[in-house]
C-alpha cells in the first residue's frame, strides 16, 4: 500500500482592510520554508474596504499547481465569510472564527471560537495584532510549530523595534496554544514533516520582474493599473541594486513612448499595463513597429470591456494584442503558464525584441500574476544575453552606416545615437529609406515592408518553441490550454490519466505559432478522438487563432468568463459532460 500524499487547503476570508494578505502571505511563507509545496490565489474586490475577499493557500508534500474548490480550514474574519464559504468546508474540516467579531456564536463541531481580538489586547496590548493571533491559531490547528513564523515576524517587524517583534511573537504563541488546546479533533489532520526543506515562493509578477533584471533591463515605465502594477513595484524595489530606472508615467501613452525612447537611446526597456491601459499604448506600438525599436510589453489581463472587473482574471485580450496597431509589422506573444515559465519567457522576450528589433509581449492575467508557487530554484544556465547594440568601438569596420539597410534577414545594424562615432543614427515614424529619411515612392515602400516584416517573419517563426505535451504520448483525449490554465489542466490530466489515454497540450509561445516541422501538434490533435480547448474567455480566442492559422477546429470548447479561474473540481465537472 502506497503512502498517501499530504495535502491541505486553507482559506482566509473577510473584508478588504482586515489584513487577509498579511495572514495569507505569512502562512504561505511558513509552509514553503518548512519544505511544503505551496500554491496560493486571491479573490478580492476592487473596493478599498468592505466586500467579501479571500486568500486561499494549498500546501502539499507533492508538487501542486492549482487551487481546489473545497477547503480543510476556513479562517473567517467576519460573519459574511462564514455565510458565503461554509459550504466549501470539507466534512471533517474546521472553521476558525472570533464570536466577538462575528457577533454570533456557533455550536456546531466544525467551529472553533478563538478570541483573536481579546488575545491581541491581553498579550500584545494592541488589537491590530489580532491577525498575528489568527496566523498562530491556524498553525496551532495543524500543530506545525512556530519557528518559521517567528522568523518571518522578526523580518517583518524588525524596523519597528524589538518590542513590536516580541509582542507579535507572543500573540502568535498565544493563538497557537489556544487553538491546539481547544481543538480536540485536530489529530484528524495527521500532518507530518516533509522530506524536502525550504522552497522559493514567488508570484508571476515577481518572476517577470526577476526575468527582466536578469535580461539586462535598465528602464521600466508604466502607469499603475492592476494587475500589472506588481512588476513596477518589484523593479522599483531593486533600482539601486541593479542600476535600474523605474518611471511612473502620467499615463500609458507616455509610458510606452518613454520605453521606446529609452530603447532608442541605447538601453533595454520595458513597459507594462492591463487591457484598458494598453488601449492607450496602441499608437506607440505601431511607432515601435515602424522604427524597428526593440521593446518588451507586459500585458496583464483582467476582464473588460472598459474598467470591467478590475481585480479579477480573464484571458480576453489575446486577439486584441495580436491585432493591435495600425499597419503590418511583426510581433511575438508569449503567455507563460507558471512563474518559472514567466521568468524564462521574459528573458526570451528581451532576446527576440533586441535581435529582431520588434515589440515582444509577455501576456498573462491576474490569476497567474498574483498566485504564488513554490520552486526549488530557477536555474540560470539557460538564460540568454546577447548585446546587439553597437557603439563606436563596434562600428570601426563600418564605412557607410545605414540604420535601415536592406538585408535578406530584415535585420539591420542597431547603433546607439550619440555613441556611434562618426555615424549618424536617423529614425522616422514616416516611411523611410535605408538612411532613415522620409520617402514617398512605392519602390522603397515595398522594399521596407519586406525588410521589417516579410523577411523577418520566417526567421522569427523558427525561434518559437513547440507546445508542451504532458501525459499520454498518443492520446485519445487532448486538453488544450494556453497561459495560466497550465496548472489546473495538468492536475486534472493526472487525476483522469489512470483510466484514459489523455494528455495536455499547452501553448506558452502563442504567436507566431510554432512550426509543425519541429512537432506536428496538429497531427496529434487530428488523431485524437476528443479535443477540448479550455480558456478563460467567452469566445474561445485561442481556438479561433489556431483555426485561422492551421485550419484545425476543436471538437469541444470549455469557457469560463465569470472573472474567476478554474479550480480542479469545477474543471473536472465541466469535462464530465464530454469524457
Amino acid at each position: 500500500m502506497g503512502v498517501k500524499f499530504l495535502e491541505y487547503t486553507l482559506r482566509i476570508g473577510g473584508e478588504a482592510g482586515q489584513g487577509l494578505q498579511t495572514i495569507g502571505g505569512a502562512l504561505a511563507k511558513v509552509f514553503s520554508r518548512i519544505g511544503y509545496h505551496v500554491f496560493t490565489h486571491q479573490d478580492y474586490m476592487s473596493r478599498i474596504r468592505g466586500g467579501h475577499n479571500y486568500y486561499q493557500i494549498r500546501f502539499s508534500d507533492q508538487k501542486i499547481s492549482a487551487s481546489r474548490e473545497m477547503v480543510d480550514i476556513l479562517l473567517a474574519l467576519d460573519l459574511n465569510t462564514i455565510k458565503i464559504a461554509r459550504k466549501n468546508v470539507k466534512d471533517g474540516g474546521f472553521i476558525l472564527y472570533d464570536s466577538e467579531i462575528a457577533k454570533q456564536k456557533f455550536e456546531e463541531p466544525e467551529f472553533i471560537d478563538i478570541p483573536f481580538r481579546k488575545i491581541a489586547l491581553d498579550v500584545g496590548k494592541n488589537s491590530v495584532m489580532a491577525n498575528t493571533v489568527a496566523t498562530g491559531a491556524a498553525l496551532g490547528l495543524l500543530d506545525l510549530g512556530l519557528e518559521a513564523l517567528k522568523e518571518i515576524l522578526r523580518e517583518t517587524f524588525l524596523r519597528k523595534g524589538e518590542e513590536i517583534v516580541q509582542n507579535n511573537i507572543a500573540c502568535a504563541e498565544a493563538g497557537y496554544k489556544y487553538a491546539l488546546t481547544n481543538c480536540p479533533r485536530c489529530e484528524a489532520f495527521g500532518i507530518r514533516e516533509p522530506e524536502e526543506k525550504r522552497h522559493m515562493l514567488i508570484t508571476g509578477l515577481q518572476a517577470i520582474g526577476v526575468g527582466a533584471i536578469m535580461s539586462g533591463c535598465k528602464f521600466y515605465s508604466a502607469y499603475p493599473m492592476s494587475p500589472s502594477t506588481g512588476i513596477m513595484e518589484y523593479l522599483a524595489s531593486r533600482t539601486e541594486e541593479y542600476n535600474l530606472v523605474v518611471e511612473q508615467a502620467e499615463d500609458e501613452i507616455a509610458a510606452i513612448n518613454m520605453a521606446i525612447g529609452a530603447s532608442f537611446a541605447g538601453v533595454r526597456a520595458m513597459t507594462g499595463t492591463s487591457g484598458g491601459g494598453f488601449a492607450l499604448m496602441v499608437e506607440g506600438l505601431s511607432l515601435a513597429g515602424m522604427t524597428e525599436t526593440p521593446v518588451v510589453i507586459a500585458e496583464m489581463q483582467r476582464p473588460g470591456p472598459a474598467t470591467g472587473f478590475p481585480t479579477r482574471t480573464e484571458q480576453g485580450d489575446l486577439l486584441f494584442i495580436l491585432h493591435a496597431g495600425h499597419g503590418e509589422f511583426p510581433r511575438v506573444i508569449f503567455e507563460p503558464g507558471t512563474p518559472k515559465q514567466a521568468f524564462y519567457l521574459t528573458n526570451r522576450a528581451f532576446e527576440l525584441a533586441e535581435k529582431y528589433q520588434i515589440p515582444v509581449f509577455i501576456q498573462s492575467d491576474q490569476y497567474l500574476a498574483e498566485s504564488e508557487w513554490t520552486f526549488e530554484n530557477f536555474g540560470l544556465e539557460n538564460l540568454i544575453y546577447n548585446d546587439y547594440r553597437l557603439r563606436e568601438e563596434d562600428l570601426k569596420g563600418v564605412t557607410d552606416y545605414k540604420r535601415y539597410k536592406y538585408s535578406s534577414t530584415g535585420i539591420s545594424l542597431l547603433a546607439v545615437p550619440g555613441e556611434a562615432g562618426k555615424h549618424l543614427v536617423v529614425a522616422d515614424s514616416d516611411e523611410h529609406d535605408e538612411d532613415g529619411h522620409i520617402v514617398e515612392d512605392s519602390e522603397t515602400r515595398i522594399k521596407m515592408v519586406h525588410k521589417r516584416l516579410l523577411n523577418k517573419l520566417p526567421l522569427i517563426k523558427k525561434e518559437i518553441e513547440a507546445p508542451l505535451l504532458y501525459g499520454d504520448s498518443s492520446p485519445k483525449i487532448v486538453l488544450v490550454g494556453h497561459g495560466s490554465t497550465y496548472g489546473v489542466i495538468k492536475e486534472v490530466v493526472d487525476t483522469i490519466s489512470k483510466d484514459k489515454k489523455v494528455a495536455m497540450l499547452h501553448f506558452s509561445q502563442i504567436y507566431p505559432l510554432p512550426e509543425l516541422e519541429m512537432f506536428d501538434y496538429i497531427g496529434l490533435l487530428e488523431n485524437a478522438d476528443l479535443t477540448i480547448c479550455i480558456e478563460n474567455n467567452a469566445t474561445g480566442q485561442f481556438a479561433k487563432l489556431l483555426k485561422a492559422e492551421t485550419g484545425f477546429g476543436f471538437s469541444h470548447q470549455i469557457s469560463k468568463y465569470d472573472g474567476r479561474p478554474f479550480t480542479i473540481e469545477n474543471l473536472k465537472e465541466e469535462l464530465n459532460a464530454y469524457i
